[in-house]
């Protein structure tokens, strides 16, 4: 029997690189946008280790006001808002449309799970045309513990009626891979530009330079 294909959102559905005008307006360089994220990553793993949960949209809010102080930055509650905003309204990666098509036209279930707070994932997945293609879009709010943590994964699981080897991950971060393998997924990488994974760590038996590619992979070991 196939497995669920379960779909992190930000960066391997979304394309992030929507938001660049805003950082390269408040801050001059559009690699903040990176830093950025990259901060609201961080903070979303102290607050799973340490047990303080604030929803990603709080944290995504606190990096930016980071950002802010770091670089010196006065940032205006309009400004912040515009950023926060664009978050709800990314639109997906070119690969995103046709290879979600052709896991739905294949038989496929597909769900997503992510960071995201259940309202905001909903208006992300609402304004970016993907919500119809799942059947269940799940948000680690309901564990208070951000992916990687084995809850979040056991979680999406018990939603979808299934065990974690029923699942099948679909990420462009090599720590969310790690975790959904972890906790019993298999699991399939997306290495867009930028991504690798961790010399370290296992390696899913699906890793594709884009989402076409990794569905290509997909069809072939669940189709």
């Amino acid at each position: 029997m196939p497995r669920i294909i379960v779909f992190d959102v930000n960066e391997t559905l979304l394309d992030l690189s929507a938001l660049d005008p805003h950082f390269e307006r408040l801050f001059g360089d559009v690699s903040i946008r990176i830093q950025w994220f990259g901060q609201v990553l961080r903070s979303s793993l102290v607050a799973t280790i340490t047990d303080t949960y604030h929803d990603f949209g709080v944290l995504a809010g606190d990096a930016l006001d980071m950002m802010a102080l770091r670089y010196g930055v006065d940032l205006s509650a309009e400004d912040r808002a515009a950023v926060l905003a664009g978050v709800r309204s990314l639109p997906p990666h070119e690969d995103i449309l046709d290879s979600l098509d052709r896991l739905k036209a294949a038989g496929l279930r597909l769900a997503a799970l992510t960071n995201s707070p259940p309202h905001v994932l909903k208006q992300q997945l609402t304004n970016s045309g993907l919500i119809d293609y799942f059947e269940q879009t799940l948000s680690v709010d309901a564990t208070r513990k951000f992916k990687p943590a084995k809850e979040v994964y056991l979680h999406g699981a018990k939603s979808l009626g299934v065990s974690t080897a029923e699942m099948r991950m679909v990420a462009a971060h090599d720590w969310d891979i790690a975790g959904a393998m972890r906790a019993g997924c298999a699991g399939a990488f997306v290495a867009r530009p930028g991504m690798v994974m961790g010399p370290l760590q296992e390696k899913p038996d699906i890793i594709g330079p884009d989402m076409r590619a990794v569905v290509d992979q997909i069809l072939e070991k669940e189709g």
